[in-house]
């Protein structure tokens, strides 16, 4: 039996911790065959990023055609795009794919903006080309709050903020929008909020002290999109995703001198 397809447009982190990498390992671990368009090569270790080199926007956009039209995929997910160029070359050829909201294909959108110290990632034509192309076919983004401010402005303190970023993600055209909350941390339930332009659902989770959660956004997206792929509805995805996160970070573990990822493991020893 061939297995669910999830693609990921995403970038490579040479430390195996976060971007594709962290992405076909979540994959694996939800049972589902994960194919890859590469955005960009980075020099990469626990202790931060040295190097990108992007991809030709072109080659990009011809893995995604190359795996649609052969393998075919019953959801995709970005990652790290790096350019408004990239973005801008994506979006035919994810319509030309059937992936979005035009399409049949469930798309998940990881809007990799900040970095995990809150800097910005990307130019801001690329935060533009994201808000004007990719969110409007996006059946679910899935921003952090540093994201969030870099995308719409609203710096979010409380849970207040939260709901008014829900609001203003929303607006530029997603089907949902989840609003993570793992950066909010005064907050000991770690809160992400699921919204779908009527209603809210809160995701409480609990809080761990720790410093490894490299990649906790890649793997939360990948197990969303893994469900999505197994047929899952959008709630049910989300749900999924938040128990699979927490498991996740509760089982981290360290790697090099700086930030370990965080761990599918659990799945497979269960």
């Amino acid at each position: 039996m061939t297995p669910p397809r999830v693609l990921t447009i995403a970038g490579s982190d040479s430390g195996g911790g976060a971007g594709v990498q962290a992405d076909l390992r979540t994959m694996f671990a939800c049972g589902v065959h994960g194919c890859a368009a590469l955005t960009a090569v980075t020099v990469q270790n626990s202790l931060g990023v040295t190097g990108v080199h992007e991809i030709p926007p072109d080659v990009v956009a011809a893995q995604i055609v190359s795996v649609a039209s052969d393998i075919g995929v019953q959801a995709a997910k970005t990652g790290m795009l790096a350019s408004a160029a990239i973005i801008e070359a994506v979006t035919p050829a994810l319509d030309s794919a059937g992936i979005g909201r035009s399409g049949r294909t469930p798309f998940v959108v990881d809007p990799v903006s900040a970095s995990m110290h809150g800097n910005q990632l990307l130019a801001d034509s690329a935060l533009e080309a994201l808000r004007g192309l990719l969110f409007p076919r996006a059946t679910l983004v899935t921003p952090n709050l540093d994201e969030v401010r870099l995308i719409t402005g609203i710096a979010v303190k409380d849970r207040a903020d939260q709901r008014e970023a829900a609001v203003a993600l929303h607006a530029l055209g997603p089907e949902w929008v989840l609003v993570k909350g793992g950066h909010m941390w005064d907050d000991p339930e770690c809160l992400d909020l699921l919204y779908d332009g009527r209603s809210f659902t809160e995701l409480p989770g609990p809080r761990y002290d720790t410093e490894h959660t490299h990649g906790s956004g890649d793997t939360l997206a990948s197990s969303i999109s893994s469900a999505l792929a197994h047929g899952a509805s959008v709630p049910e995805a989300v749900r999924f995703g938040k128990d699979f996160i927490v498991r996740s970070v509760a089982t981290a573990y360290p790697l090099g001198a700086g930030s370990g990822p965080v761990s599918p493991f659990w799945k497979l020893e269960r």
